[in-house]
């Protein structure tokens, strides 16, 4: 199933991209995810502490919020935590700073980091590196403690789905073993605690996700890729094409691509569609409505998003957006774009598909 790539003169309007059938009279299912729950921390915009039960709970108050993403790594006395980076940064007493793995932090150690349970106790000041390199003070509007999966599970609301990111350093090597044992030792904690709340399982690890779906049946599990965005040694996660390839090679449920891979490439989607795949994006295009307008009529599945707010106000009704009469009866939800976001559209994909 080869995929193939759309030039920007084959997409001159919306009607040539790959969208449902226009029978269809209203939306199919789309799921707005909270990335990180109610958005990422970057140095320019920080207003409620990523991955922590108040951004979870936050997202999940909002309308349309069906789940939030979150990212799980194991510490080394085998508990699941919730935090993004490889690295936690803190200051030293020599103003310099300390930099460590959280998979070789014990629990207390990892918790000792941030804003304490009892405010009498300070915790250590928590830093951060841009992607630039540049070290900053990782400071928030609303803060809250960090904390573990089981947490999660009972202090976030139970009609909240989780999409767990199991992570991986992309700079060490994994056995069989290695993979299996952390994925166990999260299995184990979702088992004991999840009911009834929807779980999927994602990973940039090809088999880490392989080996997931391997053993156990429960859970959707998804495999996450930059689709040719950036380029790894390992093949299978540099295209949408081995995307395709791995998912269905391991019996996976979708893929979750970088958003600008499927706009570059948007001939995949009906690709991934029609093998029985899910398919969801990420990226930081996820926070411009005419983006997320488009992603819905293609047939994705659903987007990750940091702007919570302002999205799940445009998935409500397509704020800004008309919408199109059908040919019979008078009830397309297919939204009808503007001349100006029809030129935002044919400029953003004509600059992808050029990269």
């Amino acid at each position: 199933m080869a995929l193939k790539a759309v030039p920007i003169l084959d997409v001159p309007t919306l009607d040539h991209l790959p969208l449902p059938s226009p029978c269809v009279k209203h939306p199919p299912s789309f799921a707005v995810i909270g990335h990180r729950g109610h958005g990422m921390n970057s140095q320019s915009s920080s207003s409620t502490r990523e991955n922590s039960i108040l951004s979870f709970n936050t997202a999940g108050r909002l309308p349309n919020i069906s789940f939030v993403e979150f990212d799980v790594q194991v510490t080394s006395d085998g508990v699941p935590v919730i935090f993004h980076d490889v690295f936690i940064l803190t200051g030293d007493a020599n103003g310099g700073v300390s930099e460590r793995r959280v998979a070789e932090l014990t629990l207390a150690e990892f918790l000792s980091y941030g804003l304490q349970p009892d405010p009498i106790l300070p915790g250590k000041p928590l830093l951060r590196r841009a992607d630039g390199g540049k070290i900053f003070d990782w400071v928030v509007e609303a803060d809250d403690t960090l904390c573990t999966l089981r947490d999660a599970f009972r202090r976030v609301d139970p009609r909240l789905g989780f999409n767990i990111e199991i992570k991986f350093d992309d700079d060490l090597e994994y056995d069989e073993d290695d993979l299996t044992e952390t994925l166990d030792v999260i299995l184990r904690t979702v088992s004991d605690d999840a009911g009834s709340r929807p779980v999927i399982f994602s990973s940039f690890h090809p088999d880490a996700a392989r080996i997931l779906r391997g053993i156990q049946r429960e859970y959707p599990v998804f495999f996450l890729t930059e689709g040719g965005m950036e380029i790894y040694r390992d093949r299978r996660r540099n295209s949408l094409e081995e995307a395709l390839r791995l998912c269905l090679g391991s019996g996976l449920d979708g893929i979750v691509s970088d958003v600008r891979a499927v706009l570059r490439n948007p001939a995949a989607v009906a690709v991934i569609k029609e093998a029985k795949l899910r398919l969801l994006t990420y990226g930081g295009l996820n926070n411009t409505a005419e983006v997320v307008c488009l992603q819905q009529m293609m047939g994705i599945d659903g987007v990750i998003v940091d702007h919570v707010q302002e999205i799940s106000e445009v998935v409500s009704g397509f704020v800004g957006v008309e919408t199109v009469d059908a040919e019979e009866g008078g009830d397309d939800w297919r939204p009808k774009f503007s001349e100006g976001q029809m030129s935002f559209l044919r400029e953003l994909v004509a600059e992808l598909v050029h990269e």
